[in-house]
């Protein structure tokens, strides 16, 4: 087996962050202008702007590492599926939380990770309506404050914090299922934000909620970048039988490739 080409995790990440902050300078654009949306097979919504996005950030990633297979949403619906992923691949997606744009609330976000082994290990989650840029690595977990030209104005270190005695939980503002209510019910949580998209794991790195279950279909594009982040400030996602969550999944027996199973992402436990 060939060894995955080595890279400069440090320079990868600023390719991360400047690539997400201009697909996000895009994604402002044409939200600010207006768009068209449709539906595609699975009855998901697409528009303008998430294919714009992708364009820009899979061009991007193929400049900078040219051998790195990508997996990204609106590549994979229009069927072009990467061959063997081998040991290190991208997952991107473009417009996490396509519905919020839609709906115009500002819940959405660039997603764009680097997997190594089955594991999330680099990854951005930028918002930029609210102007959150979350990013994690090797050095840890940042949060950055980017104003709408694209310009950083603050950069400082984020981290999970220790459940307290009253958790805070985050859950889907779309996707919010009595599942979910009552997987909670067995935690001492106090309060239970909605919020859309990976701000979520946002949330849970820089240490402002504990837990965030997700019971209902997710795609792993839609949640590795904040897994990346909330791994890097010191968190974990898991399955529900408490193993890491992994990514890569293929040839699954009862669900599409890269479905992920059922989730809890927590912070420091």
């Amino acid at each position: 087996m060939k060894s995955p080409q080595l890279l400069d995790h440090s320079n990868l990440l600023t390719t991360f962050e400047s690539t997400a902050i201009a697909a996000g300078r895009e994604i402002l654009r044409i939200y600010e202008e207006g768009c068209d949306v449709e539906l595609k097979d699975d009855r998901s919504p697409v528009t303008a702007a998430d294919r714009a996005a992708e364009v820009i950030i899979t061009k991007a990633l193929r400049d900078a590492t040219p051998g790195i297979p990508i997996v990204a949403e609106e590549e994979i619906s229009g069927g072009h599926v990467p061959g063997d992923l081998g040991a290190r691949f991208y997952l991107v997606d473009p417009l996490d939380g396509t519905r919020e744009f839609v709906n115009r609330n500002g819940d959405f976000t660039v997603n764009i990770a680097l997997i190594e082994h089955g594991a999330p290990v680099m990854g951005v989650v930028y918002a930029p309506v609210r102007g959150w840029l979350f990013t994690g690595g090797p050095e840890g977990a940042q949060e950055v404050i980017v104003d709408h030209a694209g310009r950083i104005i603050t950069r400082k270190n984020i981290a999970c914090r220790a459940a307290p005695k009253e958790m805070v939980a985050v859950a889907s503002r779309s996707h919010r299922t009595t599942e979910t209510d009552d997987y909670l019910n067995n935690y001492p949580v106090a309060d239970c934000v909605s919020v859309g998209s990976s701000i979520k794991f946002g949330l849970l790195a820089r240490g402002e909620a504990d837990i965030y279950p997700r019971l209902s279909r997710t795609m792993e594009w839609d949640t590795a970048a904040g897994d990346a982040v909330l791994r890097a400030a010191g968190g974990m996602t898991m399955t529900l039988d408490g193993k890491p969550l992994t990514y890569g999944r293929r040839n699954q027996a009862n669900d599409a490739d890269f479905a992920n199973p059922s989730f809890v992402a927590r912070g420091k436990l």
